[in-house]
């Protein structure tokens, strides 16, 4: 245990110096961006100065995460924290999709004016291009560390960093041809990061939201959970398996069906089970809840009306009175099943005097409770006395 512990805390450690790494280098490019932007008179390059920024944003988004992913639930949350993580994503998307609306709508004004715009000077271009380079770097340093630890958190944040490096191609072209005087290039280029800005916004907004909503994994997926359980000993059929995810994280509930006449313990082992064997398959899978059936209970209808232990012995007993002593040592199963309940009834062979007189106090006990509309099956059996 401890060692997994201290396993958790080096990969939250090395995940953070990556991130932390990426922030700094995102906030130098971003920075730089706009002032050379602004001052270069590059619509294009401070667009892209936006980008790098959004790249901050979402950098202090994975450190969150990381930070957090392990924070046990509390009374309070006791599905865990997980969602805070979805809700921040969903406004950092809106913001992205607000901020490249505004790019898309400055640009068309821009070209429509009519006016002559000045030409972007050489720095502009050296930091476009400086970006691209950069950005490359802590694209391909990011995904190894993301494939050394198995986070696809942080390789998704590698891709973020990939996106801003293509845009920063797109932006040096769209300077460069400025500068041989085609200046509605820049403008094009604003516009063309404003759609990628705008593209993993929605990316953002759209995978967060399905979240939200517990939308299901993808019906791939969900075979592939289903036939890893179907291959456990003592289950019989998969049915209702409902997923969703939070935070990245996978949850299922799931009714499994077993043999009727197995004891609770044996079932519950099947339970155990199942959940061990997904969880193992299938890392991304946090929790699941196992709903243990005797039987295919799909259709059947919430409220049965078969009435609980309690009572059902209550009322054999009295259909009994007369045929058992009172105070007579039995063991009773009751199995719930869609026909209704089977009752087995087993009695210490002291009560009767040899097999004939056994099937007939058998007979007798069935036909005292046949009546019973709830009763489905009764078997009687006979246990020879325990030597002392």
């Amino acid at each position: 245990m401890q060692s997994q512990t201290v396993e958790k805390e080096s990969r939250y450690q090395r995940i953070r110096q990556v991130t932390l790494l990426g922030t700094l280098v995102d906030l130098l490019l971003g920075v730089s961006k706009l002032i050379v932007g602004f001052l270069a008179n590059s619509q294009a390059l401070v667009a892209d100065g936006i980008h790098s920024l959004s790249d901050v944003a979402t950098d202090i988004f994975v450190l969150f995460a990381a930070r957090h992913a392990h924070k046990e639930a509390d009374r309070r949350h006791p599905y865990g924290h997980g969602r805070i993580e979805t809700l921040a994503t969903v406004g950092l998307g809106s913001v992205l999709l607000l901020v490249a609306v505004g790019i898309v709508w400055e640009a068309i004004q821009r070209l429509g004016s009519g006016a002559d715009v000045v030409a972007p000077g050489w720095l502009a271009l050296v930091i476009s291009l400086l970006s691209v380079v950069a950005k490359e770097w802590v694209y391909r340093f990011t995904r190894a560390v993301a494939e050394q630890y198995e986070s696809d958190l942080l390789l998704a944040n590698a891709w973020h960093s990939r996106t801003d490096a293509i845009s920063s191609i797109v932006v040096a072209i769209g300077v460069a041809g400025a500068m041989l005087g085609f200046t509605y290039l820049d403008a094009i280029a604003a516009v063309a990061v404003a759609l990628m800005i705008a593209k993993i916004g929605f990316d953002l907004v759209h995978a967060s939201g399905q979240e939200l909503i517990d939308a299901a994994l993808d019906a791939e997926e969900t075979q592939a959970i289903a036939a890893s359980m179907e291959t456990i000993d003592g289950v019989k059929a998969v049915h209702d398996l409902r997923t969703r995810t939070s935070a990245g994280e996978v949850l299922i509930d799931v009714h499994v069906q077993v043999n009727p006449r197995i004891s609770v313990s044996e079932g519950h082992e099947i339970g155990d089970a199942v959940r061990r064997r997904v969880t193992q398959q299938h890392p991304k899978v946090a929790d699941i809840v196992v709903h243990i059936d005797p039987e295919d209970d799909r259709d059947q209808a919430i409220d049965t009306g078969l009435p609980l232990r309690q009572q059902a012995l209550g009322c054999l007993r009295q259909h009994w009175q007369h045929l058992l002593p009172e105070h007579a040592e039995q063991d009773i199963t009751l199995h719930y099943l869609r026909e209704g309940i089977d009752v087995e009834l087993v009695l210490p062979m002291q009560l009767v005097s040899g097999v004939k007189r056994a099937a007939e106090l058998e007979s007798k006990l069935k036909e005292a409770v046949s009546e019973l509309s709830w009763l489905h099956q009764l078997k009687v059996a006979f246990r020879p006395s325990q030597p002392v």
